[in-house]
């Protein structure tokens, strides 16, 4: 018997969900609009709805197969209640009790579980990607934010009330940027795509930098991605960005690394695609900020996990680390 895991990302947007095999492998795959009525009821109602239709297809295709359980990734979720709490970017106000409300509709399935969107990829990571056979490792997923997850002697790290692992909230400049925690100086906001476009524009302040190919674009419309091709068309801006971004997040995985020690730290997200623009400045900072007994022996990685499916996939992993448990 095929033995199937489904896997959710719940984004700001949309919500995205997935049904997986052993080997990470996604055999169907649909989406909802998440919602901004605030009913969280209807909308898990919603996203069953849509689960079942996928699970009715794999059937179809797939007699033999078990749906396990379910895996979901969201803002602010709580492993070990199964909920979401106070999550800013969904319409969703306050404590959601989201895996008795999701068991309501599936009853049948065993294996219900729930995670931060960081640490669903970084158990995709250990189960799927290229953290297989690593007891210790960091992930850092870099985007709209920071998040990241921490693998401690094969066990995510929840913390005592389920939360743990916001390095992306580890202050590096005191008094420095506004957070949207509210904090200021954080790594999130010098390190995730907006965070590069706030250096894009104060370096372009800085020089009077009226001839970058970054001067025409709007502080809406620039991304990350049209800093890249400037920085691959020789830009200096563009340049220096990388090299700005890479120099905080190597004091970040420098922290990182002087707290726990781990074999690797992996990064994950659409700013990684930069290849060695990122790559190269981060680990020479993060090497240039290590004590001496850490130099040289912590591996930085990109990730391994299909950026397209990494969400799903990663999700899907909750289930079978929850089996693997269980067993």
């Amino acid at each position: 018997m095929k033995k199937l895991a489904i896997g959710v990302d719940v984004g700001g947007t949309n919500t995205v969900a997935g049904i997986v095999d052993a080997e990470g492998n996604v055999l169907v795959k649909g989406s909802i609009s998440t919602p901004k009525h605030g009913d969280a009821a209807k909308y898990i109602k919603e996203l069953a709805d849509s689960i079942k239709d996928m699970i009715k297809n794999v059937k179809s295709l797939n007699p033999d197969s078990e749906i396990l359980g379910i895996g979901t990734g969201a803002p602010n979720a709580n492993y070990y209640k199964g909920t979401i709490e106070h999550a800013t970017n969904l319409s969703f106000k306050g404590i959601i009790p989201f895996i008795d409300l999701l068991r309501a509709q599936f009853p049948e399935l065993k294996y219900l579980a729930l995670t931060n969107d960081a640490n669903a990829a970084t158990l995709g990571e250990m189960i799927y990607g290229g953290a297989k056979g690593m007891s210790n490792f960091v992930m850092y997923t870099l985007g709209t934010g920071v998040g990241s997850g921490i693998v401690i002697n094969g066990d995510l790290v929840y913390g005592a009330d389920g939360f743990a692992g916001e390095c992306g909230h580890i202050t590096l400049i005191p008094n420095g940027r506004y957070c949207g925690c509210d904090g200021r100086g954080h790594l999130e906001v010098y390190c995730s795509a907006p965070g590069m476009k706030r250096t894009a524009f104060e370096l372009m302040s800085k020089y009077n930098a009226t001839d970058s190919l970054l001067a025409d674009k709007s502080f809406n419309e620039l991304d990350s991605k049209m800093i890249y091709d400037a920085a691959v068309a020789g830009d200096k801006v563009a340049l220096e960005v990388f090299e700005l971004t890479g120099h905080y997040l190597g004091m970040g995985l420098a922290d990182t690394v002087h707290i726990l020690s781990p074999e690797a730290i992996f990064l994950f997200g659409g700013p990684t695609a930069a290849g060695d623009y990122i790559f190269k400045p981060t680990i020479a900072s993060m090497e240039s900020h290590l004590m001496p007994v850490f130099k040289n022996k912590i591996k930085v990685l990109p990730s391994k996990l299909k950026l397209g499916d990494a969400a799903i996939v990663g999700a899907s992993a909750l289930v079978w680390k929850e089996v693997e448990k269980q067993q």
